[in-house]
């Protein structure tokens, strides 16, 4: 329980940050460029912060969620994100804990699966303030997925695929590089066929470009799941929006913060999931 405590306070404090950088991005510069400096200010009324405003979480309750300066509302945007990073730095080693992985595994595939959901995290941020997705994130997710197919490279498919056994049925588990190409070109190909279709305005190259880390990150038939799950949460939001906020049936929402709600989704219900799925048509 301790040990959870800590690694949540850590992850609330990466979560600040994370906002941070969301925030101040600018897409004509490098992701985390000199505009991520600076001392944090109040956007109302651009006082700037004390160490003691900055606390994640805390600084917001003790303050009521207002200013100390001019009183203005602080969005909720700041604590919702620092305690969704928070959990995943609580959530993700205790979903990773097999029988099946060796203590040194165990702590480097938590590590990398913690980077790679923080940087997710910080896409859905961005995507949802400007619609776009920064080509830095595919570079490290890309490099964080290689050092996962790595470490797995001893695991059998069942083992290393979040729908468990239910993988076997689709084939490409006997080498792990091969599993993890082929989920990448077909993460590719879905979006690309995507974009083709609706010549571009029903995806953008960004999603294209997600899809396709996701799909060396999580292999094969995991990303065919993530993706499928993707277009079933956007459909549900998208319902949502033009039921209840009025938008038009042809209004833009970016579709990267539901590739990451599938990836969660695959993550830490794939099991569960395909159970249910399967249980639909019983033999």
């Amino acid at each position: 329980m301790l040990m959870n405590f800590f690694l949540f306070i850590l992850g609330s404090a990466v979560g600040s940050f994370l906002n941070v950088v969301a925030l101040r991005y600018k897409p004509d510069k490098f992701l985390f460029g000199r505009q991520i400096l600076g001392r944090s200010h109040c956007p109302h009324c651009r006082h700037k912060l004390s160490w003691f405003e900055l606390v994640p979480l805390l600084s917001f309750a003790f303050q009521l969620g207002r200013c100390r300066n001019c009183q203005k509302n602080i969005s909720w945007r700041y604590p919702i994100v620092e305690i969704i990073s928070g959990l995943i730095f609580v959530f993700i080693p205790l979903a990773l804990f097999s029988a099946y992985l060796l203590p040194t595994t165990y702590y480097l595939l938590s590590f990398l699966w913690v980077f790679i959901f923080s940087v997710l995290l910080l896409v859905a941020l961005i995507d949802l303030r400007l619609s776009i997705i920064p080509d830095e994130v595919h570079t490290l997710l890309l490099v964080a997925g290689a050092g996962l197919t790595y470490l797995e490279r001893d695991l059998a498919l069942f083992e290393r695929s979040f729908l468990g056994s239910y993988s076997l049925i689709f084939g490409f588990g006997e080498n792990i590089w091969t599993n993890h190409i082929i989920a990448a070109i077909v993460g590719g190909l879905i979006f690309g066929f995507v974009i083709f279709v609706t010549r571009g305005r029903g995806m953008g190259m960004g999603d294209l470009k997600l899809a396709i880390p996701l799909g060396f990150i999580f292999g094969w038939p995991d990303i065919f799941v993530l993706i499928g799950l993707s277009f079933v949460v956007g459909a549900l939001v998208g319902v949502y929006v033009i039921l209840f906020r009025h938008l038009h049936f042809k209004s833009a929402i970016p579709f990267g913060p539901f590739l990451v709600a599938g990836s969660a989704l695959v993550f830490f219900f794939g099991k569960e999931l395909a159970d249910f799925y399967f249980g639909l048509f019983p033999v």
